[in-house]
């Protein structure tokens, strides 16, 4: 195994345990497993042997590792918020199962490579499994079928919930608020011009001046 190798499961890992506590569910977040896989599958994978019991091998990792990957994406809470953004909780079973497919690849592959290389080919040998391509096939079918799995279910409910999108005004929403009414009308103000001493008079007394 390479330091990527390392890497790669070491990050595959931690996707899932940084979910025990809620974290927001994104196109990216969803894709990531299934891109880290995908590409450890285009590097390595290369074949698969279907001589003896190759074959039974690489299905039936491949199928432990989408049993796996199903019941992962099932036992992650997945929820709406209020602002239309969703978000994904794994749960301690969720987790587990994850770490199971995960860190049993990983500590299968630091077994074969440091001192119990010999073990895995008695094991070969007595069950008819003809070369080391058959355990790398295996186990990277198991990864991606594992990664696909979660990734589809995760994808479907992220997807029935709407996907982020902004949460549709409520049918009920608040009244407007009303302007300001205008001010009452004021009773008209009457003029306030002096008028002279003799034009009172004669108003006074009902003279017409044009007369």
């Amino acid at each position: 195994m390479t330091i990527s190798d390392y890497l790669i499961d070491i990050t595959l890992i931690s996707l899932v345990l940084i979910q025990i506590r809620a974290r927001k569910l994104t196109v990216k977040a969803l894709l990531l497993p299934l891109g880290l896989v995908s590409y450890v599958a285009y590097t390595y994978l290369r074949g698969v042997p279907t001589a003896h019991n190759d074959l039974f091998l690489v299905v039936g990792a491949a199928a432990v590792g989408a049993t796996l990957g199903a019941l992962a994406g099932t036992f992650t809470a997945v929820r709406r918020a209020d602002d239309g953004s969703v978000w994904a909780k794994a749960g301690l079973a969720a987790a587990a199962l994850w770490i199971l497919g995960t860190g049993g690849r990983l500590a299968f592959q630091l077994y074969a490579s440091h001192g119990g290389g010999a073990s895995v080919a008695h094991f070969s040998a007595s069950h008819g499994i003809t070369s080391a391509t058959a355990w790398t096939a295996a186990l990277i079918l198991m990864a991606l079928s594992e990664a696909t799995m979660r990734t589809s279910i995760l994808g479907w409910r992220f997807y029935r919930l709407g996907g982020g999108a902004a949460v549709a005004p409520s049918a009920t929403s608040p009244a407007p608020t009303p302007a300001p009414s205008s001010p009452a009308s004021l009773p008209p103000v009457r003029s306030r011009v002096p008028v002279s001493a003799g034009t009172r008079s004669m108003m006074d007394s009902g003279d017409d001046p044009l007369s």
